[in-house]
């Protein structure tokens, strides 16, 4: 059986590979190889040898979906999700609702039940983020302006598929849609996402600087992998998919300073299973069901590409996106992927869903992924000719409406009590979360432990009581007391007097009832419902009329940490989170490779003269120089440690990062190299005034090393054979200076 494993995965991995490197020489994403390597390694294809088993490239590709969600969420963190939420939830809908409608009626048209139909309307309703993402990888499309909404919108899509299975379910086997079921998902999985999210935000960057100074290279993948895996199975755990608990995790690790480090360990990890992943796809395509089948195929592929493309550009333009963006999002959704196939073994499972289905709906998502790729990179031309076709008020009416849509989204909430009530109303879901869960685990696991050691008696559960109730007081008393600032109240005052104050007394009366509640959960069926009302209500008191100095002191500390957590990687790069004495703060700048002073000494580069900063540390890679001296050069990538004002970093911090325009990076390939000049080389007999560098060769001299001296790249300097230059620029246009 290892035997057959490792054949299987050789075999795989030497195909992905050739195909990769013919695929990147003709100038295609390598996502489309690994699919043609895929299908040439499947029994399917009679003219090479097959793998042995497939069930064993369905386990290895299950996990490149993992490795792929998780590296996505290091990427795409809970804090974008939330900024770009009600646009991101608008499309989705949009795309979900219409796509399953469409569905649906195709289904009919072609003869399916009604149940088939549902099931392919969802099948079909579904983008892939695995490939989404991996095409706008290979493409160098990352830092486009629509890709982070795309991302958000796939995000939001994988969440409604989890409700989707739900109510599917529920009308296979009861041929109606249970509403409390239906009610009751959505609950359980806003639940789960918020206490994950919550109790991970609060430890993990916690630990994580706790042991900075020991965790190597090593020891981050392992950690990072071993947390990818543990969120997995608790989200099986918890009635969810892998996927989104490797998804969760990955969004929670973005938050903390550690992400960009995370993101290159993990990297090999998710390119080698990713690969897989894709090969598995391309293994799924079968010639005997794509000629069956064809003229259903080909109408399900028109229906998808036509039909995400059109709902995707509606749902963007609805929520104020301009037309180009709308567009691009549009066409980068058109094809179908993991989730259908998930929904699809769901109805096979249920007995419910047609023999035939199956395979034509992997085949419609293998030929629509073949394209995405194509169809990303028509989004523009295809933009420009509507844009030429439509008539000029059209175009200022599109403009308009999105300016005046996104400056809505940025104005203030009007009135302050609607700020008051969102705050509240924020802190009770989120408290709530965190109450409910420790009730959970007090009830499930501490008090059958504690009876199970030491007996069933009062003192055990008295103490069980005294303990869980402690532990619940600060997010109890967070409920209870109000969220108004003291700059508010003094604001209501002046407005309107006491009777303004009259909401906040509702507010407090409201959140007193719910933490009375949450006690009684706790506490009812361990103790009768009388006494634990008494427990409950004494408590409650205790808590307000005595303990409120101490609990009031708590909570800040807690939600203090909880919100230097979720903003340490940006603390961290502003230094806002790290302030030294007075208004000096420390942080940590990496540095792009258009940065005004890379290549320099620090002496030459006069830093603390130009931008009145210090720099205290320079990290390369693994390589750390605490306090640097004069000579130590400034290359792309490295981490600077710099001591200045805030507004002296905020100044400084676009000069640092700066990297190459997005236009740019959309069409060549940057890296940071360096090669020795032979005599053939064209710029030598040239000085670095006449070389153009940046005009001819895209490119940007960073050091030149002459016999064991570094030479400072002054317009002067004369290149000569045997010197080794430094230089960033087009791989492809590099070539041509060796």
């Amino acid at each position: 059986m290892i035997e057959g494993l490792i054949t299987d995965l050789a075999l795989i991995l030497v195909l992905g590979a050739i195909a990769t490197v013919v695929f990147k020489k003709l100038k295609q994403p390598v996502v489309l190889g690994y699919i043609v390597a895929g299908f040439i390694a499947s029994p399917h294809f009679s003219f090479f040898p097959s793998v042995i088993n497939e069930a064993n490239i369905e386990f290895w590709a299950q996990i490149g979906i993992i490795v792929l969600l998780f590296s996505l969420g290091l990427e795409f963190s809970f804090k974008k999700l939330i900024n770009a939420g009600g646009s991101a939830i608008v499309t989705a809908l949009i795309v979900v609702a219409g796509m399953m409608g469409t569905g649906f009626v195709v289904g009919q048209s072609m003869g399916f039940t009604a149940v088939n139909s549902l099931f392919m309307g969802a099948m079909v309703s579904m983008s892939s983020t695995t490939i989404i993402i991996k095409a706008l990888s290979d493409l160098g499309m990352r830092q486009r302006r629509f890709v982070p909404k795309v991302l958000a919108v796939l995000i939001v899509e994988d969440l409604f598929a989890v409700v989707l299975m739900v109510v599917l379910s529920s009308i296979a086997l009861n041929n109606t849609v249970a509403g409390g079921e239906l009610v009751m998902s959505i609950v359980k999985l806003s639940f789960f996402l918020i206490a994950w999210f919550t109790v991970g935000v609060f430890v993990l960057p916690s630990v994580f600087n706790k042991f900075r100074r020991i965790i190597s290279d090593e020891m981050m993948l392992i950690i990072a992998m071993g947390l990818c895996f543990l969120m997995a199975i608790l989200a099986v755990k918890s009635g969810f998919s892998m996927a989104l608990g490797a998804f969760v995790m990955g969004s929670i690790l973005a938050g903390t300073s550690h992400a960009e480090r995370i993101e290159r360990v993990t990297r090999p990890v998710k390119d080698l299973f990713g690969a897989v992943f894709f090969i598995s796809v391309g293994m799924m395509v079968n010639p005997d069901v794509i000629m069956q089948y064809a003229g259903t195929i080909a109408l399900l592929v028109v229906v998808v590409v036509v039909g995400m493309i059109v709902f995707g550009t509606f749902g963007m333009l609805a929520t104020g996106q301009s037309l180009r963006v709308a567009m691009e999002s549009g066409f980068s959704l058109t094809q179908i992927g993991e989730f259908s196939f998930i929904i699809a073994t769901l109805g096979m499972s249920l007995g419910v869903l047609d023999d035939s289905i199956y395979p034509i709906i992997v085949t419609v998502s293998v030929v629509t992924t073949f394209f995405t790729p194509f169809f990303i990179k028509s989004a523009v031309p295809c933009y420009e000719r509507v844009a030429r076709w439509l008539p000029a008020k059209w175009n200022v009416v599109l403009e308009g409406y999105s300016e005046s849509a996104n400056e809505s989204d940025k104005s203030e909430s009007k009135g302050m009590w609607e700020k008051i009530i969102k705050r509240y109303l924020l802190r009770v879901i989120l408290y709530s979360v965190v109450t409910i869960s420790i009730t959970t685990i007090s009830r499930a696991y501490v008090l059958p432990l504690l009876t199970r050691w030491l007996g069933d008696v009062a003192w055990v559960r008295a103490s069980w009581a005294v303990g869980s109730l402690l532990v619940m007081s600060p997010f109890l008393f967070a409920i209870i007391t109000s969220v108004t600032r003291k700059s508010e109240r003094e604001a209501l005052m002046r407005q309107g007097g006491r009777v303004t104050l009259v909401p906040q007394i509702v507010l407090f009366i409201v959140g007193s009832l719910l933490a009375i509640s949450y006690m009684l959960m706790l506490l009812v069926g361990v103790y009768n419902n009388l006494t634990a009302l008494m427990i409950a209500v004494g408590t409650f008191l205790l808590m307000v009329l005595v303990l409120s100095p101490v609990l009031r002191k708590r909570l800040r500390l807690v939600e203090q940490r909880f919100m230097s957590n979720m903003n340490e990687r940006e603390n961290r790069r502003t230094g806002r989170g790290n302030t030294l004495v007075s208004d000096l703060h420390l942080a940590y700048m990496t540095v792009g490779y258009s940065c005004p002073f890379v290549g320099e000494r620090l002496k030459n580069a006069d830093i603390r003269r130009k931008y009145g900063v210090n720099v205290v540390y320079i990290q390369r890679n693994s390589v750390l120089y605490p306090v640097p001296t004069g000579d130590v050069r400034i290359f792309p990538g490295d981490v600077l440690g710099v001591i200045g004002t805030d507004e002296q970093i905020q100044r400084m911090l676009p000069l640092v990062e700066a990297t190459e325009t997005q236009t740019a990076a959309a069409h060549f390939e940057t890296e940071f190299t360096h090669f020795v000049l032979t005599e053939h080389s064209p710029l030598v007999g040239k000085t670095l005034a006449v070389a153009r560098l940046r005009e001819d060769y895209s490119s940007l001299l960073v050091a030149v090393k002459r016999d064991d001296e570094y030479l400072t790249p002054a317009p002067e300097l004369m290149f000569l054979a045997g010197d080794t230059v430094w230089i960033v620029g087009d791989k492809k246009q590099l070539q041509a200076l060796r």
